[in-house]
């Protein structure tokens, strides 16, 4: 007795349990500078931002584990929450405005692209995890799709970061390339809208070439490219099915993932115009700011090392599908306008 007595009183105390409030809260701070950023470089996404700063302080000064419960929960239900949010950015009567032949440009460019990007991915020997995260953020929404294909097939943060990164550049250099391309081409502002909406990749640069191509254009390419946003729902639902298919039975997935039946709920309360305007821009800025949450909680995940060894390849396809995507969306526009 006297000695399981001293063997007790010897023990090491067990480290004190810790929540996540202080992940949250490096989390809120990361959020905060990337939104700030973002404030004085618009051009800038802070989801870009906000994965580099992850990406640096791990690198530089990795978090304890007493930091890891609040980024699990930032990477995980905080990121489903801000894509679920984004549904409130679109109208169904403003797609449906768009008529047959639009939607139907929208469409082909969702699946063409992202086949398309999937095979060239394929052939440069990509893994299906990070050529998945590419097709889909080059042909529907940029950061936000490739967060949520991560929140459905649950990839390597480093494939996230890469995705993510490919996307914000090659969409960036589109919104200084395409106007330009507009005007050489001599395009009319419906089909110079058309095509800006219909190729790059985020909403805020969509928003932005629109207005450098003409006021004519911005209102049809911030449509189109909603309509690509709403093509996010459909999407996931088949890459959920995918994932059910190979999953064993007692770990699939469901049917149709929460967050994307949050996305669509959210679509369908801002069709029927419930929601007040002061709630929907307070709205803008939380679904920004969770998923700004949410990139820094993964970046902290990314290793520069496991960087190196996947090399150039995922720039390679990410500039391969920005053509592509570019391409349908030029001839898509053409047809239509």
């Amino acid at each position: 007795m006297t000695r399981q007595l001293e063997s007790v009183q010897q023990a090491p105390p067990s480290p004190p349990a810790t929540g996540p409030v202080p992940g949250l809260l490096v989390c809120a701070l990361a959020t905060a500078v990337a939104m700030a950023v973002n404030w004085w470089l618009p051009m800038v996404s802070p989801l870009l931002i906000a994965i580099v700063l992850g990406a640096i302080a791990t690198n530089i000064a990795p978090l304890g584990p007493r930091y890891a419960p609040g980024m699990a929960i930032a990477s995980r239900p905080l990121l489903r929450i801000g894509i679920a949010l984004l549904g409130l950015q679109l109208v169904f009567g403003d797609i449906l405005g768009l008529g047959a032949g639009v939607i139907a440009v929208i469409v082909c460019v969702v699946v063409f692209g992202i086949g398309g990007i999937l095979w060239v991915g394929a052939k440069l020997g990509l893994s299906p995890a990070q050529r998945l995260l590419i097709a889909c953020g080059t042909s529907i929404c940029g950061a936000a799709a490739v967060a949520a294909v991560d929140g459905v097939i649950d990839a390597d943060d480093e494939d996230v970061a890469t995705a993510i990164g490919t996307v914000v550049v090659f969409g960036t250099m589109l919104l200084g390339l395409l106007p330009l391309a507009v005007h050489f081409l001599s395009l009319g502002p419906e089909i110079g809208g058309i095509w800006a909406g219909a190729s790059i990749h985020e909403v805020a640069q969509v928003v932005a070439a629109g207005g450098m191509i003409g006021s004519g254009a911005l209102a049809v390419a911030v449509v189109v490219k909603l309509g690509r946003v709403l093509m996010l729902a459909p999407v996931m639902a088949v890459i959920s099915l995918r994932q059910r298919r190979h999953a064993p039975a007692g770990q699939r997935p469901p049917l149709v993932p929460v967050f994307v039946l949050g996305f669509l709920a959210c679509v369908t309360l801002r069709s029927v115009g419930v929601v007040p305007d002061g709630v929907l821009q307070v709205a803008g800025h939380v679904q920004v700011a969770l998923l700004s949450a949410a990139m820094f909680a993964l970046g902290t995940g990314v290793r520069i090392s496991a960087l190196r060894a996947v090399g150039p390849r995922p720039f390679v396809l990410g500039a391969i599908g920005t053509t592509w995507v570019v391409g349908l969306g030029l001839a898509g526009a053409l047809l239509v306008g």
